[in-house]
C-alpha cells in the first residue's frame, strides 16, 4: 500500500508533513507513504529543505495521492512537464486528496469537474475561476476524491485515507498518537465524523 503526498517547491510544511506523520501511524507491513517531488529536492515556502522519496512517477502508480499546497501552485499548474507526467492520476484506480491550493491542480488536470471543493482562503479565488465551487468548511468527499482547505484541516485527509484504505479504528489509533492530551476524544469524533465515519468501528455514514 503506497501513498504519495506531492510536494514541490513553495511547499506548505503544514500540509505535506502534518499528512505524513499521521499517516506513518499505522501498523502494517507493507504501509508506505512517500513525500514525491519533481526533483531530489524541495524546499519550502519557509526555505525547509526535504528530499524526495518518490517521483511524480511513482505516484500515478500509487494506491492513494495527496496533492500538497504551496506558495508556488500557480507554476506547476502552467508547467506543461508536470502535468503532463500528472494526467496519470486516476481517481477510478486511486484514492485522490488535495489540501488547499492542490485542489487547483485537480482541477486544471479536469479531476474537479461537477465536484465542489474545499480550499483555504487564498487560493479560493483561483480555484474558482478553474471552474469550480468553493465549499466553506474544511473537508468534502465525493467518491475517491477528497479536498481539504485551511492548513490545520490536513489531519482529515489523513484520516479520510486511513479509514478508506485500512480502517475507522485504524484512524482513530493514528489521530489519538497526535490529538491533544485531554482532548483526544472530542478530536476523534470530529474528525471521523467531518470524513463521513461516525466513529471507528463503524460504518461510514451514508452520502
Amino acid at each position: 500500500m503506497h501513498i504519495a503526498i506531492l510536494t514541490f517547491d513553495g511547499y506548505n510544511e503544514l500540509d505535506s508533513l502534518i499528512a505524513l506523520g499521521i499517516l506513518n501511524r499505522v501498523d502494517r507491513p507493507d504501509w508506505r507513504v512517500s513525500i514525491a517531488g519533481p526533483t531530489p529536492t524541495v524546499r519550502s515556502m519557509n526555505g525547509v529543505l526535504i528530499e524526495s522519496m518518490a517521483t511524480l512517477r511513482d505516484a500515478c502508480a500509487a494506491d492513494a495521492v495527496i496533492v500538497g499546497s504551496g506558495s508556488k501552485t500557480r507554476e506547476v499548474v502552467e508547467n506543461p512537464e508536470i502535468m503532463a507526467v500528472l494526467r496519470g492520476l486516476d481517481p477510478s484506480r486511486q484514492l485522490l486528496a488535495a489540501q488547499c491550493s492542490g485542489a487547483l491542480v485537480l482541477a486544471r488536470l479536469g479531476l474537479l469537474d461537477g465536484v465542489p471543493a474545499c480550499t483555504d482562503l487564498k487560493s479560493k479565488p483561483w480555484v474558482v475561476a478553474a471552474g469550480v465551487d468553493v465549499l466553506n468548511q474544511p473537508f468534502h468527499s465525493k467518491d475517491n476524491v477528497a479536498t481539504a482547505g485551511g492548513c490545520l484541516a490536513s489531519h482529515y485527509l489523513a484520516t479520510w485515507l486511513i479509514a478508506r484504505l485500512e480502517s475507522p479504528a485504524a484512524a482513530e489509533k493514528a489521530l489519538r498518537y497526535v490529538a491533544p492530551v485531554g482532548e483526544q476524544e472530542e478530536y476523534i469524533d470530529r474528525a471521523l465524523r467531518n470524513v463521513g465515519f461516525r466513529a471507528a468501528r463503524t460504518l461510514p455514514v451514508p452520502a
